[in-house]
Formats: C-alpha cells, structure tokens, sequence
C-alpha cells in the first residue's frame, strides 16, 4: 500500500510538473513567436513543440531530484539494430494494414497534392511521435514497472495513450480497440528492444505514411496529406470516419504483432532469464 500511495504522488506531481511546462510555453511572446505564424507547417511544429517540452522538463525533474537517478530511460542502446527494428516494423505495420485495408477494387486513391514545407510538417509528425512515446512509455511506465509489475504498467499507460486519443471514441468501438492494441504493441517492443527509440521510430513511420502521404491516419486537423486515400463497401473494411484506424484489418494486424512480439519476449528470458530491466 506504501509503494501504491508513492507512485500514485510521484505521478500526480509529474503531471504538475508537465502542466508547469505547458504554463511555461504559453507566456506571450513564447506562445507563438510573429516569425512562426508566417506558415501552417512552423506553426504546427512550434504547437508540437510545447508538449514535448513538458515532457522532457517533467522527466528530467522526476528522474533526476526525484528519483535520484534510480530510475533511466534509454533512448537507444544499439543504435542500428533500433532503427532497422524500427523501420522494418513500422514499414511492415503500415505496409500490411493498408494493403489488407484496400484489398479489392474499393480503393480510391485520389490525385498527388503539393504540400509546401512539406520537410518541417514530417518533422512536426516526429516531434509528436517522440512526445508521446516519452509522456506514456517513458518515466510512467517505468515509474509504475518498477513499483508494480509490467502488466500493471502496460495496462495503465495503454489507458493513458487512449485517452490521448479521444477522437476514437467518437468513431466507434473498433477504433478505440486499435488504438488499445497499437499501444499494447508498442509496448511490447519497448519491452523486448530496452528503449525507446524503435517504438519512436515504428509509430512515426504509421502516423507520417498514414497520415501526411496518404491521409488514412487522423493526425491534428491541420495536417495536410500528400493523397487522401478512401476504401468503399463494409464498414468493417474501410473504418468509416476512422478509415484505416478503424478497420477490421488493423485489429487483426495489431493482435498478429502482439502475438508474434510475445513469442519473441518469451524466447528472450528463456534465453537469457530476464528482459529489459525496469531501470531501461
């Protein structure tokens, strides 16, 4: 009970601290600086910015006078091998889903738009993408794995991932279940590599190739698409509003990787007895 009452304080005041971030960047003048509201694209990123700055303000508080350097969170440990996991996995998840997604002759992909500054929007969908990874799979979860157990840990931060996006919610129940298992998934990847830079990279590659070049992924509703690719016929296929979030296919896909993610964690601490420890 002790162990529950602390971690639920050190979570609390990590969210404070997040919140001070926030606060922080919405002085004016530091909200959003005349030079970046020139464009859409370095306004976005500025706006991406922000959060990530909470973060990683909040982490290094916690994990530095907090915790007392106890508690670490590895971007990499082999770099290489994280960013082939990385590509390779996030290619394939995106690659199989959208293929699965437009199987037949339902799919409608549209005509190739130009997007200027199209370089800094990629940036702003990575600079999301770590933010997220680092707010849920990084001080939380380890905060909670080591003073729980991982379940309970990947349980709570999958919650947490979800909740962040809500917009599934209004979209119906199998979108809400993709994002529950893409979490899952993710989880399970950070668990088996020790670090977060392959789930960075996976994710961003589903949220860039989904969502900036062909519009099957909903990102902030100023984000442009290269294409907007459509899926006619069953709900069920094409997702409906949630397009390729919502569909059948991604479910199946996303239960696949964690099938095969599992058997990969298993082979590991039979082969070495344990997996990433919880100080990763």
């Amino acid at each position: 009970m002790r162990r529950f009452f602390f971690t639920f304080l050190k979570t609390l005041l990590f969210f404070s601290l997040w919140v001070v971030g926030i606060l922080i960047c919405s002085i004016p003048g530091v909200e959003e600086p005349p030079y970046i509201r020139e464009y859409d694209a370095t306004l976005r990123l500025w706006w991406e910015l922000t959060p990530l700055f909470a973060t990683l303000l909040a982490s290094m508080v916690m994990l530095v006078w907090v915790e007392k350097k106890k508690l670490r969170i590895n971007l990499f440990r082999s770099p290489a091998r994280d960013v082939g996991l990385g590509l390779s996995l996030g290619i394939i998840w995106i690659g199989v889903a959208l293929l699965a997604w437009g199987i037949g002759d339902n799919l409608r992909t549209g005509s190739m738009k130009s997007i200027p500054l199209f370089s800094v929007w990629l940036l702003a969908v990575l600079v999301n993408v770590i933010m997220q990874e680092w707010f849920v799979r990084g001080y939380l979860f380890q905060l909670i794995r080591k003073n729980g157990n991982t379940p309970v840990a990947i349980t709570i931060t999958t919650l947490l991932f979800t909740g962040m996006h809500g917009g599934a919610f209004e979209a119906g129940i199998i979108p809400v279940i993709n994002i529950v298992t893409m979490s899952i998934f993710v989880s399970l990847l950070l668990l088996y590599t020790g670090n977060l830079l392959a789930p960075i990279i996976a994710h961003f590659i589903w949220n860039a190739v989904g969502g900036l070049i062909t519009g099957t992924v909903s990102l902030a509703e100023d984000y442009p698409s290269l294409w907007n690719w459509t899926v006619s016929g069953s709900p069920l296929q094409s997702g409906g509003i949630a397009k390729l979030e919502g569909s059948i296919m991604v479910l199946v896909l996303n239960l696949l990787l964690i099938t095969w993610m599992s058997w990969l964690l298993t082979s590991k601490i039979r082969r070495t007895g344990t997996i990433a420890p919880s100080t990763i």
